[in-house]
């Protein structure tokens, strides 16, 4: 017997690198600007303009250039030049059609737990972006379950919950955003394993960082992908003992 019906992953930059493109997407759009702005300006701005478009165009890197478009046009006050919104949307098709990148361990640690739990991808952004990466990432035979939402809240974790009929007490969540991985699960019951990335996003950002293990004993944090399958083998002998009591 198994301690988890599911296992279900993040993935951008739990799976593959995806933030550090888009900071070296900032840097350059950064420069672009140069002329009009700081860096710093440029950079409070277009964050700005990326949480008033995220009801419009949610998550992903199709929002992301339009957001770009929208604040080189405040920044400007309209007078960039269009051969200049077109090397903007040209980042954008840069981003969308860049290789993708697998953490180191991802593919062994996927493959190892494939052979044990149905895995899932469990991941928020635009639809065909996802579904691209996903393909182009070569884990897509692991999966046996692909899951891609426009948010990742507690109503949407307990829609999956209801439509897959998986008890959160034995549904693990690995990802590295504290806000739409690993809180909305814990509150529900569920495990929740953080794997910090080097680059976050501003939004993703949460005050308490520090998880208290008395409140949440269900959370782990790991410094890396590859040490999952072997936190996994502990916590199952440790419930393993504990029911034999």
């Amino acid at each position: 017997m198994t301690i988890l019906d599911m296992i279900a992953f993040d993935a951008d930059d739990t799976l593959w690198h995806m933030e550090s493109l888009f900071h070296l997407t900032h840097e350059k759009y950064a420069a672009l600007l140069s002329h009009y702005h700081s860096a710093k300006w440029i950079e409070k701005k277009l964050f700005e303009t990326e949480m008033r478009n995220l009801k419009h165009f949610g998550y992903g890197v199709k929002g992301f250039t339009l957001s770009m478009i929208e604040t080189a046009i405040e920044l400007t006050e309209g007078r960039i030049k269009g051969d200049d919104i077109q090397k903007i949307v040209d980042l954008g098709k840069q981003m969308l059609k860049a290789p993708v990148q697998l953490l180191e361990h991802a593919e062994d640690t996927i493959k190892t737990l494939s052979a044990s739990y149905p895995l899932m991808i469990l991941t928020k952004g635009d639809l065909f972006d996802q579904e691209s990466k996903i393909a182009r990432s070569g884990l897509s035979t692991y999966f046996k379950y692909i899951e891609i939402r426009t948010r990742k809240t507690k109503a949407a974790y307990k829609a999956v919950f209801k439509k897959y009929n998986i008890a959160p007490q034995r549904f693990l969540m690995v990802g590295n955003s504290l806000r739409s991985d690993i809180f909305p699960v814990l509150e529900l019951g569920g495990y929740a394993v953080f794997i910090p990335y080097p680059f976050y996003w501003e939004h993703e950002k949460v005050t308490d960082a520090n998880i208290n293990p008395g409140k949440y004993p269900r959370y782990m944090e790991l410094e890396h992908i590859g040490q999952l399958p072997g936190w996994i083998k502990v916590l199952a002998a440790k419930k393993g003992k504990k029911d034999e009591k």
